[in-house]
């Protein structure tokens, strides 16, 4: 039997509430762009370069690991309670990651920092699911990629004014003001729904198992091919603990009373569907962000800063047809036709742009970016949104989580995998682009060119899964628990 049907939120309390979701959002988005200026002074000061790389890994490893726990604490004791509790983990985290004076406190620092940032952008999408009727939801995706384009373009602009003007330190300190105002919003004006199935143990079996799975995984996706060679021992050992914990957590979640991601959940069509097309989203899109600015410094002479500017283009057509497609679902109630217009737009843009390498220029690239945006732009909230009118609204978190995790796990298998073809290809010229000379050069741009069309045919393989996609009109108002007071 369905809970009852609520009334979502209005007016000023929806208009303060939804921002304070964005803002408690925004740091974790800002860390990942602002950091990346930052690096090779925190080396300067704490450690080598090569130390430093765990300042991400880690991060990454653990955000990873933590999401879908903190999905499913989030529907046992109330999202807007653990969204709290990560926001302030993640501040906590900030200002320790600030004032570490080594490099082993700022890696830990990150770890922490790592694991409530899972929690934020998990815990986030399915607040905004207790927010908002179902079909105004893809409307706020909407305003949400705005806020997440405009971070990925100030960010490493806005890292290296305060690396230059102030300090490294301020990289992590900027966090703490946008937190602390996304913390009092949240108090104050997010609806506190109440949570379910607190009564029975939690699987903690269950969760450490998936935490390490992923870690093991997600560590031989970073160190694959780079530190050590696929076949080494390391990432060997790595993959086959990977399979074994990932088998020891399916045996695990059929027997748990209360799993902390429910297999029958997985087999739910429209989650499984929607799983696997967000990994291959993800997957392709990290032909652009890594390589394309490579393509640009080698082939027109363009500098990083100026190959970060010409990824501008691609995120104000993400922006612009998110909000567009928003609308447009939220006045008719169906939404299955702009992810697989998406992913067909996507594919084509890759080719025209592996077409152009031949050719390069940055005009033509620049355009060929804002192709590929626009169809990426009406992709991954969509499919968001389709998860959140299928599911009870008990499990929203559990949901919102298990699409994140293969969101992320799509970028780190994506960048390994592509690195992988782009290595091959590249050879001993890949170790050092500044200083390859005519011949070098040629053969990354054609390892570019291999990249970018591999991308291209698993955005088409995405659309082929997306398209079996059942479609269900999008409702005028959510269901679920009834909210609790604030």
């Amino acid at each position: 039997m369905q809970p009852p049907t609520t009334q979502p939120a209005s007016g000023s309390r929806l208009t303060v509430a939804f921002a304070a979701i964005v803002l408690a959002m925004l740091p974790a988005v800002l860390d990942q762009t602002i950091l990346a200026t930052a690096l090779p002074t925190i080396a300067g000061d704490l450690g080598r370069l090569t130390d430093v790389s765990w300042v991400v890994t880690a991060y990454v490893i653990a955000a990873a690991a933590a999401t879908p726990l903190w999905g499913k604490l989030g529907d046992r004791h109330g999202r807007k309670r653990l969204l709290e509790i990560a926001l302030a983990l993640f501040l906590v985290a900030s200002a320790a990651c600030g004032l570490a004076g080594d490099i082993t406190t700022l890696i830990a620092a990150r770890a922490v920092q790592g694991v409530a940032a899972g929690g934020l952008m998990s815990l986030a999408m399915a607040a905004i699911g207790d927010l908002v009727s179902p079909r105004e939801r893809a409307r706020y995706q909407g305003y949400v990629m705005a806020a997440f384009a405009l971070a990925t373009v100030a960010g490493p602009l806005l890292g290296g004014l305060l690396v230059e003007q102030v300090s490294w330190r301020w990289v992590f300190y900027v966090n703490l003001p946008l937190g602390l105002v996304a913390l009092a919003g949240l108090r104050l004006r997010l609806p506190a729904v109440a949570g379910h199935g607190a009564d029975r143990p939690l699987d903690r079996s269950g969760a450490g198992l998936l935490a390490l799975a992923t870690g093991a995984l997600m560590l031989a996706c970073v160190w694959g091919g780079d530190r050590y060679a696929w076949d080494s021992p390391v990432i060997v050992a790595l993959l086959a603990g990977a399979m074994a914990f990932g088998i020891g957590f399916v045996v695990r979640e059929r027997r748990a009373t209360d799993p902390v991601v429910p297999l029958a959940l997985l087999r739910t069509p429209t989650v499984a569907i929607v799983s696997a097309g967000l990994f291959l989203t993800t997957a392709a899109l990290f032909a652009i962000t890594v390589f394309i600015p490579l393509f640009l410094q080698v082939a027109t002479g363009a500098t990083p800063t100026q190959a970060g500017l010409l990824l501008v283009p691609m995120m104000l057509a993400v922006t612009v047809s998110t909000n567009v497609a928003g609308r447009a679902i939220a006045r008719s109630g169906r939404y299955k036709a702009y992810p697989v217009a998406g992913l067909a737009v996507m594919s084509g843009a890759l080719v025209a742009l592996a077409l152009l390498v031949e050719h390069p220029s940055r005009t033509t690239t620049a355009l060929a970016l804002a192709a590929f945006g626009l169809g990426f732009g009406v992709v991954g909230q969509v499919l968001t949104v389709a998860v959140q009118n299928e599911v009870d609204r008990r499990q929203l978190g559990v949901a919102m989580a298990t699409t994140t995790f293969f969101r992320g796990l799509g970028g780190a298998i994506g960048a390994a995998v592509l690195g992988a073809v782009f290595a091959a290809h590249a050879g001993g010229t890949a170790a050092d682009v500044a200083s390859v000379g005519v011949t070098g050069r040629s053969g990354l741009v054609d390892a570019v060119q291999i990249v970018l069309l591999v991308a291209a045919a698993v955005a088409a393989l995405g659309l082929i899964v997306v398209a079996f996609l059942r479609e269900r009109t999008l409702a005028d108002q959510p269901t679920g628990s009834a909210p609790s007071a604030a």
